[in-house]
């Protein structure tokens, strides 16, 4: 049987298993949305721009593991997904993109709706491919999704003529295996490596466990809950570890870095072994590298061997899957015996007596801090939250506290704006019978309002959470700190009425402006399983984010709210946001 290049690539699709496409459709693959017309075991999800169908899928793919998928049109349609390519990139979360291509004869040509999406995507993908010809197809659909998943996930582009989608040939068997020369992840670590951890490990004192976002792509939870609980040890999360580990267990420090507590901080710069487990030592985390753990030696377990040493040099590099690692470390430390560290258990517990998340509450207005608490005691913890980028998504790490793995869905290698609403739009399709809540900003929601459209068209009901405080609040935040309060450009002058924009998308919108009003207006919300409820909550405009590590500073430098005067500095002495 003969079929056309279209119409094999949706076979290809569906024998991966995929349900559900975001895409855009356009010139380039109107032989592709033709094939996807005539059968019915993939769903495509119509987003209103092509940002939205790669956030969309990529908060598919955090919420439930599976690779996300997107299908736009060449030209404008591929670059539109360019910013959801980058921070799927940043993150390592798992996509394939597929983007249409003007004809083969026509590429360089200048023809309409033509750019080099293999060039222009190359710096923030895993790996691309353009098709050349149509018994391609098949085997580059099953590298694509194997390179995509595999080792370190990332998003994978396949670029696709459309002559090419026109093609007819016979139909071939979809290999069900791959084999690559060029592509082969470590799987396993080695052995010598598990066994001089488990060492290190035992004759720490001041040991501390700093899990990223690695433990939860590579499903490792569940080890890293046993490991932790075995030991003994303190634990702190990233931002995109959170969860990882329950935020509400005793041994949990809360979110390190530049907004992180004031224990998880302290303990790691007082620390004399920190074990990284999935993470990789970002700017944010570490702060001023030449204060970053003076005293630690560092055990640094990655899939990525290019993250291992990148930032902060190793003294035990382990490069294999987190699962399997901390299984082997569980398996070697059974029979070790441990340090005494009760002393630097007390030491931690003075630390956590400073409170530093504490806040002081002002008549007449309401605290963003006192809104994510009162989401937390609405959905009881269990809520899957996505969040934009900025003031929000840190009081929103700091104050829900996640107990349970792909339950925090954010931006956070690339801190994309705009990131939150599709994304709570993708994790509600993949997991539809949980309440999904999206905490933004007035700056952030209106870079993806459109999607409210696609929500309502595909029935998913997500509640949003608008931290309405009139400024983009991070930026203003530093231009108050660093640049002697001159808010260039940080004030939002012309704000729309959020409730009447989300009524007319046929959503639901409640505007809360005092305090007593927010938990009724969060309940209502959440009683409305069926629809999508826009929250636009008025909130103190003059909060800041603490505690604060300033640009330069190190871990033991912390900013305490009320009890820290913040100077202006020069500019040369931090990366400004």
């Amino acid at each position: 049987m003969k079929l056309n290049g279209a119409q094999i690539l949706i076979d290809c699709l569906q024998k991966e298993e995929v349900e559900h496409v975001f895409g855009y459709p356009g010139g380039a693959v109107l032989h592709i949305y033709d094939a996807l017309e005539a059968q019915d075991k993939i769903t495509h999800i119509l987003v209103r721009h092509e940002q939205g169908a790669a956030h969309g899928a990529d908060g598919y793919a955090r919420t439930n593991g599976k690779p996300g998928v997107v299908l736009v049109t060449s030209g404008p349609g591929i670059t539109n997904a360019v910013t959801g390519i980058a921070t799927a990139h940043m993150d390592s979360i798992p996509m394939v993109i597929i983007s249409g291509q003007v004809p083969s004869p026509l590429i360089g040509m200048d023809a309409f709706q033509e750019v080099d999406a293999t060039g222009i995507t190359r710096s923030c993908v895993k790996h691309n491919f353009l098709i050349r010809d149509i018994s391609e197809i098949a085997i580059t659909v099953k590298k694509a999704f194997h390179i995509a998943t595999t080792g370190r996930p990332g998003p994978v582009v396949i670029d696709i003529p459309k002559d090419i989608t026109i093609a007819q040939m016979e139909v071939e068997e979809y290999p069900e295996t791959i084999e690559m020369r060029s592509y082969k992840p470590t799987i396993k670590a080695s052995n010598r490596q598990i066994k001089k951890a488990a060492e290190m490990l035992a004759s720490s004192k001041k040991p501390i466990l700093y899990a990223g976002g690695g433990c939860i792509i590579g499903n490792a939870s569940k080890e890293l809950r046993e490991f932790t609980r075995m030991l003994g040890f303190p634990i702190t999360q990233t931002l995109m570890g959170l969860g990882a580990y329950p935020m509400t267990d005793k041994q949990s420090l809360g979110m390190l870095g530049m907004h992180g507590t004031y224990e998880a901080n302290m303990a790691m710069h007082g620390s004399d072994c920190v074990v990284a487990i999935g993470s990789r030592f970002d700017d944010r985390i570490t702060g001023n590298i030449e204060k970053f753990c003076p005293t630690a030696k560092f055990i640094h377990i990655d899939i990525d061997p290019s993250q291992i040493s990148k930032n902060v040099v190793a003294d035990i590099p382990i490069v294999g899957q987190t699962k399997q690692v901390l299984q082997a470390l569980i398996d070697q430390m059974k029979d070790k015996k441990l340090e005494d560290i009760s002393s630097w258990w007390s030491q931690i517990e003075e630390w956590r007596k400073v409170d530093s998340l504490a806040y002081k509450k002002s008549p007449g207005v309401i605290k963003p801090q006192t809104v994510i608490e009162m989401l937390y005691e609405v959905t009881k913890g269990k809520a899957i939250v996505t969040s934009d980028v900025g003031q929000h998504q840190m009081w929103a790490a700091q104050y829900y506290l996640f107990d349970e793995p792909r339950q925090w869905i954010n931006s956070g290698g690339l801190g994309t704006m705009g990131f939150g609403l599709p994304a709570a739009m993708g994790a509600k399709l993949a997991m539809p019978d949980r309440d999904v809540a999206c905490v933004t900003g007035d700056g952030s929601i209106q870079m993806m309002l459109q999607e409210l459209s696609t929500m309502l068209q595909y029935s998913t009901p997500v509640k949003i959470i608008n931290l309405n405080n009139g400024y983009l609040g991070m930026v203003r935040q530093w231009q108050e700190f660093f640049y002697e309060k001159r808010y260039a450009m940080s004030y939002m002058d012309a704000l729309p009425d959020f409730v009447k924009i989300s009524e007319s998308y046929g959503h639901l919108g409640i505007r809360v402006e005092k305090e007593e009003d927010l938990k009724p207006a969060l309940i209502e919300a959440f009683n409305q399983k069926d629809r999508t409820v826009f929250l636009d909550i008025v909130t103190d405009p003059s909060e800041n984010v603490f505690p604060m590590i300033p640009a330069g500073g190190g871990h033991s430098e912390m900013l305490l709210a009320g009890r820290d005067e913040m100077v202006s500095k020069d500019e040369t002495d931090f990366n400004a946001v």
